[in-house]
This record gives C-alpha cells, structure tokens and sequence, in this order.
C-alpha cells in the first residue's frame, strides 16, 4: 500500500439554473410525476448551498461509540440577474388570471419544484446537480434609479430542497471526477428531475430538454 496524491478540481463558475414543477397528488403533495416542460434560465451570478443537519451521538460502555447525522433539509440562496416573472410567479403560487393580472401575497400553497444547477470545474470537467423536492421560501425584488454608470441590479432567489426518499436523499447528481457515464450531456441529464439510478440510464440515451 501506498500514499495516493489527489488533486481534486478547482470550481471555476456556476453555469445554467434549472426548474421542473412537480405534478402533485389529490391532496397538494409531492410525488415522484413532474410537468413535461424544463425551463433553463442562464442568469446565476452566485449559489450557496447550507445543509440542516443533526447529529446523535451512540453510547455504548459509558462513552460515546458512534454518531448518527441526518441531512432534514439544503437552505439554496442564489443572487440571479432576473428570473422570468411566469416562474416566479408560479413559485409562490400567485393566482394569474386569463387577463394577465397576478395576485400575490395571500396564504396560497406553493408547489413543490425541481431545481438543477450546472457548476463548471476547472479543466473542462462539470458537475451536474438535481435538487428533485423543493419549495421557494423567499425572493427579493430591489429597484434602484439608473446612473450614468451602469450598475447591476440582481435579485435573490432562497428555496429549501427537502428529502425525497425513503433513505433522506436531498440531491441526485453527477460529477466528472466521479465515474459520469460517458455521453451524458447537460442537456441530458436536465431533460426532466433525476430521482433514481434508472432515470440516469434513460437520460444518457435520452432527447434533449426544451428550454
């Protein structure tokens, strides 16, 4: 046996930002169907991912012998330059009437999404994530006067990804340095919410996701 020298790749941008609404059931809750159509907006400036975990430690012999952790949920806080108002809109569950007038702010419930992100490593190598539970808990909208110089005016995007397994698994993803199938594109790993091993196979022999 020896030592084994890695060098693991250096993130070099956040790529596409990905939606795909969830069909609920009955009852308003998730399930494992999703809407035929995938929007890709490529207007991310910045993601940060924050886990919600626990951990309980095991005592065993009058000391502690292990430590279980369990992942409750993934706070996703993004700065985006804009994100196009019929998503938004159906984030947070606004009511859009036939004439075009939206009405928000009341108690609606807001339905479940998939969100998927592209994170770009140094060398050509990519990372591929799919977040297949989540719910939009807060966006801003800021305004500011235009100036002389031109200035960015980003809003941001909060949404929590919760378990959507019987094991607790928050995100399905994919990564160059770790064994990605070969002809797998984004495109195809975004053409609908990966859940499952068997979804990924369909993906790498599947058609690409309309915008």
């Amino acid at each position: 046996m020896g030592i084994k020298t890695s060098k693991p790749s250096r993130k070099e941008t956040v790529g596409a930002q990905y939606f795909c609404f969830n069909v609920a059931d009955d009852n308003g809750d998730w399930t494992n169907k999703y809407e035929p159509d995938v929007t890709r907006e490529a207007t991310v400036k910045s993601v940060k991912i924050t886990e919600n975990a626990g951990s309980e430690p095991v005592y065993a012999s009058g000391s502690i012998y292990d430590s279980d952790t369990n992942i409750s949920s993934v706070d996703i806080e993004e700065e985006v330059v804009g994100i196009t108002d019929e998503i938004l809109a159906k984030m947070r569950g606004d009511l859009v009437d036939e004439g075009g007038l939206i009405l928000s702010g009341g108690g609606r419930k807001r339905p479940y999404f998939a969100y998927g992100k592209v994170v770009a490593l140094k060398g050509g190598k990519v990372r591929y994530d799919w977040y297949p539970k989540c719910k939009l808990t807060e966006n801003s909208d800021d305004t500011s006067t235009s100036e002389e110089k031109a200035a960015e005016q980003n809003d941001t995007i909060k949404i929590k990804a919760y378990p959507f397994n019987s094991n607790g698994d928050v995100v399905a993803k994919v990564s160059t340095d770790m064994n990605m199938p070969a002809g797998l594109t984004e495109e195809k790993f975004f053409t609908k919410p990966i859940l499952t091993k068997e979804d990924l196979a369909t993906a790498v022999g599947g058609t690409p996701a309309g915008n």
